[in-house]
């Protein structure tokens, strides 16, 4: 999907879960401005997320992400609810997620952070804010994350 090493990174994948195809082509088109090594799984629905992240059903050979990017809104199950799946499951407690969402409501972020998402932020409206947010977002978890050890699962 891009071409390009951050200097002093390393590479790494995004699974964005989106249902809305205009915001999934936004948070893509800000990743390829970045000079970074990145991937990017993109699933539609909350029922997709789950049995990506758990290699289940059509996704048993889903590659495992680094870092999940995860809309609240969204059919089936919403973003608390996958995120309360995923942090509920050994298999999956660990994996980052970092609620990107329109949502600044205060009960939105305290429900996330009360589910341990890793990080929340608003999808800035502006595109050359966006490409700001993605890059220090993508810089931050390519250069200075310590990601949790996988285990043989």
């Amino acid at each position: 999907m891009n071409a390009q090493t951050f200097t002093g990174g390393r590479s790494r994948r995004y699974l964005l879960i989106e249902d809305d195809p205009a915001h999934a082509e936004l948070v893509r088109m800000a990743f390829a401005l970045n000079e970074s090594d990145w991937t990017m799984d993109h699933v539609d629905d909350g029922e997709k997320a789950l049995s990506f992240v758990r290699r289940e059903g059509e996704y048993t050979e889903a590659p495992r992400p680094d870092v999940i990017l995860l809309d609240l809104k969204l059919p089936k199950l919403n973003g608390h609810q996958v995120l309360a799946s995923l942090k509920s499951d050994p298999r999956t407690a660990t994996f980052p997620v970092i609620m990107l969402t329109t949502s600044a409501d205060d009960q939105d972020k305290r429900l996330a952070y009360e589910l341990h998402a890793n990080s929340y932020v608003v999808k800035p409206m502006d595109g050359s804010e966006l490409h700001q947010m993605i890059k220090g977002l993508d810089e931050y978890w390519a250069r200075w994350h310590a990601s949790c050890p996988v285990g043989s699962s």
